[in-house]
């Protein structure tokens, strides 16, 4: 049973944390490009090239360890043995 709980939070830990990451990278995006809406088309284009990189690696870094952590932590609740 050790090594299947094991495995369980593992995965779940994982999933939870690259899903989150994703999503991170989005909500940060988003966020972060409507800080450019009010430029000139052109200067709008440079401003969300220049905005992209540190918002997709700031959400999806942040994303990542909540993720990471908050699935470990309800795998290790779904998989604990009732005594």
């Amino acid at each position: 049973m050790t090594k299947n709980r094991i495995f369980i939070c593992t995965f779940l830990a994982l999933l939870s944390g690259f899903l989150s990451a994703y999503i991170g990278g989005q909500i940060s995006l988003t966020v972060r490009s409507q800080k450019c809406q009010n430029q000139a088309w052109g200067l709008q284009q440079m401003c969300n090239a220049w905005e992209t990189p540190g918002a997709i690696w700031q959400g999806s870094t942040t994303g990542l360890w909540t993720g990471t952590i908050l699935g470990a932590f309800f795998g290790g609740l779904l998989t604990r043995q009732r005594r």
